[in-house]
């Protein structure tokens, strides 16, 4: 039998049991509420009411003597209406007597009263009309002889009344009390009988389920207390009991295989913490360190002074970082600990990733640092844990690589230059760095002049870099221009400071030179032999094996008899001489030229059209590095000031790209290289408000458009509205008039249209150089158009 079977048998025998001896009770209560309700209700008022009958005839008899001495009639009324109520008063008393009467007797008795104060009162009213007759004396001899006769009649059998109502009071109270007396013993039988079965069910209820389950219960708390969980709890029954400790010792079983598995796993972790190439620790509340961390955490940090020591101590003391970056940190880790872990999104960006540790020795390491929260089930942060990677090795792998990686980006731009045209920038560039370590050496204070030649050099350098997409170079540039374009300002911060530009001019040189040993210890690409010696520049040139064989073959071919022959393979040869060593316009201007799509994509303007017309002119090597110096700025400006953006061209009806038109001529012992383009032109207007803005002129001053126009050459001149990569530093015309000037050159503008005073008016760009730089291949007979460059789709 289960335990649920014992237990509902049990509880109905006891329903049982209770229902009977609680029915017997209530029945006993119920018969002694009965006799009390009789008693108390019924006996003890009626007979409390029938000795109240005895004063009420006593008060009838002091009424009627009332009305027998009344002096005067109108206490005779008085007197008959008050023995009227009296009347009333003993007919309703002696009616709920009859009502109440508990035996024949008493109702024999209450029928002689009212019998008897019917006499009474008929005596009563014949006195009173002997009163009203005046016959006093005859009334009041009536009243002591026939009326006190009914009187005494009336009062004993009221007295007899009582007496015997009194009587059944008191057998009614006696009976009562032995009544009530019954019903106790029973109730105090009953509840003992009710206590002596509720005794035996809890004790069988004890035995049954108390018992066991308290010795489960101890037993079961000393395998918790003990964590002894090879024990297990002995069955006695197969019942629920039973079963519940078979469930236990299951799950006791579950346990242990459970806490073999945990020790296994805490193992695990130990080992791992013990043996991990990474530093792990836990931050607890105060931000102290928690006593267990993985054992690489004393090798990174190089001590054992780890646990319980604060988290900043340990980790930031001997750090890089500033005091106000080191009070965030310590701020954000104990915002985070004890709170949501919200707390911990809102002031994870405070905690740093990475900082470099000082150790004792002196050595630096870099630790990457990485954050997280653990949190309890209500998501609290009770920890954050800190995992520290040692990375010194790798920052310094990836520096290399990243080193690498620019080197290989410095080979492909070197590789995208000819090698001639590679080895005269280095040259250039070489050269415009020593100029202004001289102009920097040579002025102690600021000179405006002096920082104008040095922000021109720079500029172009950086110019020359982008042309050939020497981007590590220009970046380098670009920040040393940026310095001297301060400088410029009228109300520059900085102050000239020789040893800082001397510092900015050597990372600029170290880049330069970066690039030539990359171009000839990677690349094998030498400079040639007195290329870089201006005394031999006249004394060698450079020929081609098939021009050399080409020649060797005509004079092979040509004729000793033919004067004709001889004549034209002299003049053949003459051309072929002269043409050693020079080269074509367009080849000395193909790296500014190459550029030009790239710089359109900048500017937002489709690639120009360039059409070149050489006339047969070529130019000598020395000539080149000039002319692309001075063309790089001329083109720049053409693309950006003077051909216009695609909407505005076809508003007036031109062609989306722009066209660049360069013709070279001699005249007057001169070579002279004309620059023109289909833009707006020469922006006039915008000219002259610039030199009235910074003094120049007068508002009032009427100048030629050809004065206005030499604005232009003025160092820092910019008609841009804002300053960008391409143009708006001022840098640009004065430059090029400066590299004309060193090389006995000049510029000069043309204008090609008769709008005087107009905003705009089309110009030309003139460059002459000495004749002594060209060289005239064709003769004037033989000269004609030499060629045209065009971009995209457009061939050479």
């Amino acid at each position: 039998m289960t335990i649920r079977h014992r237990i509902t048998l049990l509880v109905v025998l006891m329903f049982v049991a209770l229902s009977a001896i609680g029915g017997y009770a209530v029945y006993q209560t119920r018969g002694s509420a009965a006799e009390v309700r009789k008693v108390t209700e019924g006996v003890v008022p009626s007979a409390l009411a029938s000795a109240d009958l005895v004063s009420q005839v006593k008060d009838v008899q002091l009424a009627t003597m009332t009305l027998v001495y009344a002096p005067d009639a109108n206490m005779v009324a008085q007197a008959q209406d008050e023995l009227k109520k009296k009347k009333a008063s003993l007919q309703q008393a002696l009616a709920l007597q009859a009502k109440d009467a508990a035996s024949h007797a008493q109702q024999g008795l209450v029928s002689q009263a009212n019998d008897s104060l019917e006499n009474y009162f008929s005596a009563i009213a014949e006195t009173a009309k002997m009163k009203a007759d005046g016959k006093n004396e005859l009334a009041q001899a009536y009243l002591f002889a026939n009326v006190a006769q009914y009187r005494d009649e009336l009062e004993g059998i009221v007295e007899t009344l009582r007496v015997e109502k009194n009587r059944q009071k008191d057998e009614a109270i006696t009976a009562l009390n032995a009544t009530l007396s019954t019903t106790t013993t029973a109730i105090a039988i009953v509840t003992g009988i009710a206590i002596i079965l509720l005794t035996s069910i809890g004790s069988l209820l004890y035995r049954q389920i108390t018992r066991p389950l308290s010795r489960m219960q101890a037993m079961m708390s000393e395998i918790a207390s003990s964590q002894d969980f090879t024990r297990r709890v002995p069955v006695g029954r197969l019942d629920e009991i039973g079963h519940s400790i078979v469930a236990f010792n299951g799950m006791i079983e579950k346990i242990q295989e459970s806490s073999a598995q945990l020790k296994q796993k805490t193992a695990d972790i130990q080992a791992m913490l013990q043996n991990m190439q990474q530093g792990i620790l836990t931050v607890i509340d105060g931000a102290v360190i928690h006593s267990e961390y993985s054992a690489y955490l004393e090798d990174i940090f190089e001590t054992k002074d780890i646990a319980g020591r604060g988290l900043m101590d340990l980790v930031f003391s001997d750090t890089d970082l500033g005091s106000d970056v080191l009070s965030q940190v310590d701020a954000a880790a104990h915002a985070c600990l004890g709170e949501d872990c919200i707390n911990f999104a809102f002031n994870q960006h405070l905690l740093v990733g990475e900082i470099s540790n000082r150790m004792a020795d002196g050595r630096v390491k870099i630790l990457d640092l990485s954050w997280s929260a653990i949190t309890d089930e209500n998501d609290v942060i009770v920890r954050l844990m800190l995992c520290v990677r040692d990375v010194t090795e790798l920052r310094k792998l990836a520096a290399e690589a990243s080193e690498q990686r620019r080197r290989l980006d410095m080979i492909g731009e070197i590789l995208a230059v000819s090698e001639e045209k590679f080895h005269h920038f280095i040259e250039s560039s070489a050269g415009f760095v020593s100029e202004n370590e001289r102009i920097i050496r040579k002025h102690s204070e600021a000179d405006h002049a002096a920082i104008a030649e040095l922000f021109r050099n720079m500029h172009t350098i950086k110019g020359n870099a982008r042309t050939y997409n020497l981007a590590h170079l220009t970046n380098v540039v670009h920040e040393t221009e940026q310095s001297y374009h301060e400088l410029r300002q009228p109300d520059a911060d900085r102050s000239w400071d020789q040893e800082h530009l001397m510092q900015e001019l050597t990372r600029v040189r170290e880049a330069i030179e970066s690039y030539a040993r990359i171009n000839e210890q990677s690349l094998g690409r030498k400079a040639k032999a007195g290329a870089n010696n201006a005394g031999n520049a006249g004394r060698y040139v450079m020929v081609e094996k098939d021009q050399i064989q080409q020649t060797l073959s005509m004079l092979d071919k040509t004729n000793a008899g033919e004067l004709h022959e001889l004549q034209s393979m002299r003049d053949a040869m003459r051309r072929t001489l002269r043409a050693l060593g020079s080269e074509s316009v367009r080849d000395a201007l193909s790296g500014v030229l190459d550029s030009l799509p790239s710089l359109a994509q900048e500017l937002g303007k489709p690639a120009p059209t360039v059409r070149i017309d050489d006339n047969g002119y070529r130019l000598r090597g020395q000539a080149a590095g000039t002319l692309n110096n001075v063309f790089m700025h001329l083109l720049r400006n053409s693309m950006d000031h003077g051909i216009e953006t695609v909407e505005a061209r076809s508003a007036h009806g031109k062609t989306p790209a722009g066209t660049i038109d360069i013709e070279v001529g001699v005249d007057n012992r001169a070579l002279q290289i004309t620059l023109s383009d289909d833009g707006r032109g020469l922006a006039l207007e915008r000219i002259r408000g610039i030199a009235v803005e910074r003094g120049w002129i007068g508002s009032d001053e009427q100048l030629s458009d050809e004065a206005i126009a030499e604005f232009i050459f003025r160092p820092g001149f910019s008609t841009a509205a804002t300053v960008t990569e391409v143009s708006g530093r001022g840098v640009g015309m004065d430059a090029v008039r400066d590299f004309l000037k060193r090389e006995n050159g000049r510029i000069e503008l043309r204008f090609t249209d008769d709008h005087k005073g107009a905003s705009f008016r089309q110009f030309q760009t003139i460059v002459c150089l000495p004749d002594s730089v060209v060289v005239d291949t064709l003769g004037v007979e033989a000269r004609g158009d030499a060629g045209e460059v065009q971009f995209d789709a457009i061939t050479v």
